[in-house]
């Protein structure tokens, strides 16, 4: 293999997947399949929301953003991965590795904010009924989520300017299905360690931040409940908590391990695994959790769909 330095450097190889055999057309197969049903349960959730009058409330606002902020983050690197699976030729140019790097990690921190913010809205309407409507207003809600598409957006610039300075004399093959920022470093054949450092913080400030923000607010949303007097209005609430902290834990476990960490070694199977729960499998399973179990939401889609289809016989007749 032939080495380059960061003047000569055009393109990198991506070598996360096995080569050829049967188990690339089943791995092609499900990732395929794991991302249409996210970008069709993700746009689903996202148009009903925006459609529905009666939807137009906080909590829905939230999670239409987060469907959107679903449908852009796994756009980011899923097309990629799959034509990187029936390529022979897996590269990907330095400039569309910076850029993917910079826009998976963007969304991947906007994702964390939005999270944060949706516990908060949560912890408002279940602990703080009476002050709810008058906190959040439709005003703060688009404010909110402005906010955290610009902090998301802002959080990996200097991380991605200190990559682009490196430079990469060794190989130029990534040992991951995607370009980020570990398996990068480790191409590096200078010294990284104000990268690595530079990473740390950043990252431990975002995802260790939010996560302590969104378990503090499930804390006292699960206590409020503990007091509630009627076993069903528990059950119901620890119903709908319990499946937003196993998504949450998910997601937040894989991400932490990943990125809170002051090392340069990187080990290709286990940043792998985690590179597919964070990507692929927490995108897929947010619509099941936060939406499609959701019996307002699930009308809303019936009533929408049963309206449209009156439409359409209505002009065929």
């Amino acid at each position: 293999m032939k080495k380059h330095n960061h003047s000569s450097l055009v393109e990198f190889v991506l070598l996360g997947f096995p080569e050829g055999g049967p188990v690339t057309g089943w791995l092609f197969v499900l990732l395929l399949v794991a991302y249409l049903f996210t970008v069709c349960g993700n746009m689903l959730i996202f148009l009903v929301i925006r459609l529905d009058v009666a939807l137009h409330t906080p909590m829905y606002h939230f999670i239409s953003i987060l469907s959107f902020l679903e449908l852009w983050y796994t756009a980011t690197i899923i097309p990629k991965m799959l034509a990187n699976l029936l390529s022979e030729k897996k590269t990907i140019s330095f400039a569309g590795c910076l850029l993917q790097t910079y826009f998976f990690h963007s969304l991947g921190a906007s994702e964390c904010y939005l999270l944060t913010a949706m516990a908060y809205d949560r912890y408002l309407a279940i602990c703080r009924p009476l002050h709810y409507p008058a906190i959040m207003t439709p005003t703060l809600c688009v404010k909110i989520a402005a906010g955290c598409w610009t902090c998301g957006f802002l959080c990996p610039i200097s991380e991605v300017i200190l990559v682009s300075q490196l430079l990469f004399c060794g190989y130029n093959e990534i040992e991951h299905i995607f370009c980020d920022f570990p398996p990068l470093l480790t191409l590096a054949c200078k010294d990284t360690t104000t990268n690595v450092l530079v990473d740390f913080t950043i990252n431990a400030f975002i995802i260790l931040i939010t996560f302590l923000f969104i378990i503090v607010s499930y804390g006292r949303i699960i206590w409020t409940i503990l007091k509630m007097k009627t076993t069903a209005g528990r059950k119901k609430a620890f119903s709908t908590c319990g499946s937003h902290l196993i998504v949450i834990l998910i997601f937040f476990g894989s991400i932490i391990f990943m990125y809170v960490r002051l090392k340069k070694s990187y080990s290709l199977p286990i940043d792998r695994t985690l590179a597919v729960i964070y990507s692929v499998l927490t995108p897929l399973v947010n619509p099941i959790i936060y939406s499609l179990r959701n019996k307002e939401l699930i009308k809303s889609i019936k009533r929408i769909i049963f309206q449209k289809g009156k439409r359409v016989s209505a002009t065929h007749h």
